[in-house]
């Protein structure tokens, strides 16, 4: 009887037109478009972005992609509001204690903000500036000191609704500001004894480990953690730390056991692996007498022991502060031992996130039932080619279009928001690498990873998306928990 365009809300003008001249009423006019006002409130069908997995030259493929167009109006055209500093909503059942802390209510996780808001971290890391002869240059035109630097970098994220930064940020400048953003730290524990000690080496986007065994069995390890947590008892009394990661993608592997035992044999490492087989299989035991269950349980007895260790230093200097874990990647995403260890310790678990285009419920309901603890995304991210870099280096996405980049922001992060165990998530990074930056990791050479070009230009349909969603971050969690309950009403006594 009428047409809608694209996006449901104009109704066909001629046939308005016609219907007039035949003499139809102002009420029945009235009752047309009060329908069409119906229709655009009705979430929409779900798109798709044209997307390759970390190289250009990979296979494209369209992947299913849901944004705030498909959801119902009410949803979309409603900001949160009531905002106390730190980004949280003053709620009941809340306690302020003047730090961050976590819980859960009603089945869903919480940050509580220091004033005892029920919070979400929106962050972004790596905010800090690039140190070659261009960025340098585009750094002083635009901003001449670091001063004003701080204070123009905390209003554009928080203009785009982001209320933290993420690790590897300048956050002693940003600190400094009048109304700063929440921050966190990464100490590397792990990444610091390995060059001390010597052993290590660079691969693309961390350290590797001889045989990825980390020297979590070496003697002086917990000593080096405890002189390396000393200062930390500076911050303990600052309510815009949010807390601490230990480390970076360390290799929390299924295969351990074997690896360790692999070592030279005067490596702590070995002697340590040697000595938990025999104390099972006797004192002749070797790598073949080592079974499936044999392989899990020491990952898990190796995790245990390197967040034990680290939770203890972090702990010992600074009891305030929530520990946020080491940032697991890879095939650590998909063992149910290293949840349960890491569980014991840590306040939060932090994952970097790759290879998913859209969160996995299954996955993240696991990470949350093995460790009991909330979980952060502590990196993801897409690249667009009309950024003009080749985008070969790193482990995100690739699309087409900064829009683009801005439909998988929106995408992921309903995800997120959906399920219940996520307390936020930092973007991959602040700033574009710059190929002139010949030294650096060889993940982050060639990328539009940004939020801003590698000479401060902003990408403004990134940002525009991120804004949409950071803006409206409580009103999807309460859309959400209501569509869930309507999903799964309570039985009927």
């Amino acid at each position: 009887m009428f047409t809608l365009s694209a996006n449901m809300t104009t109704i066909n003008q001629p046939w308005l037109r016609l219907a007039a001249v035949a003499g139809a009423t102002r009420l029945v006019c009235l009752a047309l478009l009060t329908l069409a006002a119906n229709l655009s409130a009705q979430p929409q069908s779900p798109g798709t972005v044209a997307a390759a997995y970390k190289d250009p030259n990979s296979e494209w493929k369209d992947y299913p992609t849901r944004t705030l167009e498909n959801l119902p109006a009410a949803v979309r055209e409603k900001m949160d509001s009531g905002l106390n500093p730190y980004g949280g909503r003053l709620m009941v059942n809340s306690k302020a204690t003047g730090f961050f802390h976590t819980t859960k209510l009603d089945g869903r996780w919480w940050l509580v903000d220091p004033d005892g808001g029920l919070a979400l971290h929106k962050g972004v890391a790596g905010v800090g500036p690039l140190g070659t002869a261009g960025a340098k240059a585009a750094f002083q035109a635009k901003f001449g000191s670091e001063t004003n630097w701080a204070v123009q970098t905390t209003a554009l994220l928080r203009e785009h609704g982001f209320t933290g930064v993420g690790a590897w940020s300048d956050t002693e400048a940003l600190r400094s500001v009048s109304h700063p953003l929440v921050y966190t730290r990464i100490l590397n524990f792990m990444g610091g004894y390995g060059r001390k000690r010597g052993g290590t080496y660079s691969q693309p986007g961390h350290t590797g480990y001889p045989g990825d065994c980390i020297f979590v069995f070496d003697p002086d390890f917990e000593t080096f953690c405890d002189e390396q947590a000393k200062p930390l008892a500076a911050a303990k009394g600052d309510p815009w730390l949010l807390g601490y990661f230990s480390d970076n993608e360390l290799p929390f592997r299924p295969g351990s056991l074997t690896n360790y035992l692999a070592l030279p044999e005067k490596d702590p490492g070995h002697q340590a692996a040697v000595a938990w087989l025999r104390a099972r299989h006797g004192e002749k035991a070797t790598v073949r007498d080592a079974t499936a269950q044999d392989q899990r349980d020491f990952l898990e007895f190796m995790v245990e022991r390197y967040f034990r260790i680290t939770s203890n230093a972090i702990k010992k200097y600074d009891p305030k502060h929530l520990f946020l874990g080491s940032r697991f990647y890879g095939s650590d995403l998909s063992h149910p031992e290293v949840f349960r260890a890491v569980g014991r310790h840590v306040d939060v678990v932090s994952v970097n996130w790759y290879h998913a285009w859209s969160p996995e419920p299954e996955r993240l309901a696991m990470w949350e039932r093995e460790s009991g603890k909330p979980v952060l995304i502590t990196e993801w991210y897409a690249k667009g080619m009309d950024s003009g870099l080749s985008n070969t280096g790193g482990a995100g996405w690739v699309v087409k279009t900064q829009r683009d980049r801005g439909r998988f922001y929106e995408n992921f992060t309903l995800g997120l928001l959906e399920s219940k165990v996520c307390v936020g998530w930092d973007w991959f990074k602040y700033m574009d690498n710059d190929p002139a930056a010949t030294g650096a990791d060889p993940s982050n050479r060639d990328s539009n990873k940004g939020i801003l070009s590698n000479r401060y230009e902003p990408y403004d349909p990134l940002l525009e998306a991120m804004k949409e969603i950071n803006e409206r971050a409580y009103t999807l969690v309460a859309y959400f928990d209501q569509e869930l309950k309507r999903e799964n009403p309570p039985p009927i006594k």
